[in-house]
């Protein structure tokens, strides 16, 4: 009998950025998109509670979003395989950036991580009926000291928009880098190692 991995698994994420990290490292998926509709009340509450810490927080929305990915397959009635799903924040202590709502947004938040160390925390989550686990992985990154003109100039770009911390290190944001030290996928939006060792994980059903 074919093992999950081999069947396949939904990943109930939009980011084409974890689809092509899915892919690279060989995992089958097909897409458990949430359908939103205006009126209706957002899936999975993503704000911070008071006094969260950003590590907390990450890895409870994971979790929220696999949890409600699960119940959303079985009540449109779908063939049942494990739901992936993962959330990623950026911290600067215990400020927590999450995607920003506007371009002054995005600005505001490159100035305050120019020139400065953060954390990128990504958490992923797995869950098949009533079994459900999550890794965090954390990574540290280091911006160069960033002109008025860098960040408008990249912020243009739009490249900032939806993206936690305003930036994609895949991206032109990555020129700001002086330092990694963790995992590059992870910052990207889905860590491979700790999505490896969820899927190896996996009870066998």
């Amino acid at each position: 009998m074919a093992g999950p991995i081999e069947r396949g698994i939904y990943l109930a994420s939009r980011s084409p950025r974890r689809r092509e990290l899915l892919a690279q490292i060989g995992v089958r998926y097909n897409l458990l998109l949430f359908r939103s509709r205006p009126e209706s009340k957002e899936e999975v509450n993503e704000d911070p509670l008071a006094g969260e810490a950003p590590a907390a927080y990450v890895e409870r929305v994971a979790r929220a979003k696999a949890e409600f990915g699960w119940r959303r397959m079985m009540q449109r009635n779908l063939p049942q395989a494990p739901v992936l799903a993962a959330d990623t924040t950026v911290a600067l202590g215990d400020r927590i950036f999450g995607k920003p709502a506007s371009r002054e947004e995005a600005a505001e938040m490159l100035a305050a991580l120019s020139g400065k160390r953060h954390e990128v925390l990504t958490a992923v989550a797995l869950a098949q009926s009533d079994w459900l686990e999550s890794a965090l992985s954390v990574s540290e990154v280091e911006f160069k000291k960033l002109s008025e003109e860098e960040i408008r100039q990249y912020v243009a770009t739009g490249e900032c928009d939806d993206k936690a911390g305003a930036y994609a290190i895949q991206g032109r944001a990555a020129r700001f880098v002086v330092e990694l030290r963790g995992s590059y996928s992870g910052v990207m939006g889905l860590p491979l190692y700790e999505t490896s060792q969820l899927l190896d994980k996996l009870p066998r059903r």
